[in-house]
């Protein structure tokens, strides 16, 4: 295990791996360039130590010279590329093959692609060292593939975390040993979403709200809000799997947070399995679920008073809200006995201060 900042790493591939798949891919695009003189473009800073051993095992004539792309900072995607160095002069009419460390989710890959369709190359071809497939959207061809790893966060050969860690000549993935998970329950007026917010600064925890997630995915036309949009429009429930796909594009989104506060989902033991299968594919799990209690007449008046002011309906008619309760108990109970059955489900009193509610929230989080 090694730490860069505040952050802890364990060994994921030995030297010998990645030399191994860097010979296998030197091999592969000898036997379509051996004849001719390709141009080899490493992508910085990342791909300098993939670079200068993929040409040490490239036993042929070629040229090499560099761009440079940014997307990250530290542990998370800006979803803005910018280009640093641009494409080398002279290439027209050349063999170009782009060296990239990594491909994850595209952004870089489309930027390359951008820079490089904007010039005279006889032809252009991707070889990339590490291929996170589950995260890339499919969205260009990936020619020349090292090693097919999961969406884990590396670092090492070439790769950093705020700018440490590149020299290591072994990839060391982040580790998730430490990482909480958590589904909080709670009637309207428990206070899950102000201590949701508590929590998620207090360990660092990403908090994802089903009601959020549809509303952003719905508003900004991504496929799957469309998707989502398609049920609803219909009258129909929108089917688990689509939920699920959602909720998977926010972890990977959020890769350095050390968890996850999943609040509206799930909301059936069917959901709850759904979840697990999920989380279970990421080397991640659930290690708590957490309800907020408190006494349905004193939730109906911190309900009513908050109605006076929040402008919603549903908060100013108690007979709403008794049902809204209702509803709640009928859908709780059986995610209960589903993660009492794990070993996982716990009750705190939701009433009193928020700083006093905070406590006993964090008291048994501090257990996990």
């Amino acid at each position: 295990m090694i730490k860069l900042h505040d952050k802890f790493f364990k060994p994921y591939l030995k030297e010998e791996q990645i030399l191994r798949a860097i010979e296998k891919m030197a091999t592969e695009i000898a036997k379509d360039y051996k004849d001719e003189t390709p141009l080899f473009v490493g992508v910085l800073n990342g791909a300098f130590m993939f670079v200068s051993d993929f040409l040490k095992a490239y036993q042929y004539p070629c040229e090499v010279s560099f761009v440079r792309l940014s997307s990250y900072q530290g542990l998370t995607s800006t979803g803005i590329v910018e280009t640093l160095l641009d494409v080398p002069e002279e290439i027209e009419g050349k063999s170009v093959i782009i060296l990239e460390d990594v491909v994850d989710t595209g952004r870089t890959l489309k930027q390359l692609v951008h820079l490089f369709s904007q010039t005279n190359v006889k032809e252009f071809k991707i070889a990339t060292l590490f291929y996170k497939s589950d995260m890339y959207n499919g969205e260009y061809a990936i020619d020349y593939v090292g090693l097919d790893i999961p969406n884990n966060f590396i670092v090492g050969y070439g790769l950093d975390y705020n700018e440490q860690g590149r020299n290591l000549r072994e990839v060391y993935q982040l580790n998730q040993a430490d990482m909480i998970n958590l589904v909080l329950f709670g009637k309207p007026g428990a206070g899950k979403g102000t201590q949701a917010q508590f929590l998620k600064e207090k360990y660092n925890l990403k908090h994802i709200s089903t009601g959020d997630v549809f509303r952003y995915n719905m508003k900004n036309g991504t496929e799957l809000g469309k998707l989502a949009k398609s049920y609803i429009d219909k009258g129909d429930l929108v089917p688990d799997e689509v939920t699920i796909d959602m909720l998977k594009a926010e972890v990977e989104k959020n890769p350095e947070a050390a968890g996850f506060i999943f609040d509206g989902f799930p909301r059936t033991a069917a959901q709850a399995e759904a979840l697990d299968n999920f989380l279970e594919s990421k080397d991640m799990k659930i290690n708590a679920t957490i309800a907020l209690e408190a006494d349905d007449d004193v939730l109906v008046a911190r309900l009513l008073e908050r109605g006076k002011s929040s402008g919603r309906s549903d908060d100013q008619d108690e007979s709403k809200i008794r049902n809204r309760f209702d509803e709640y108990n009928q859908k709780t109970a059986p995610l209960k006995a589903f993660y009492e059955k794990q070993g996982k489900f716990h009750s705190v009193n939701g009433i009193g201060g928020i700083q006093e509610v905070t406590e006993r929230l964090c008291a048994i989080i501090d257990t996990l």
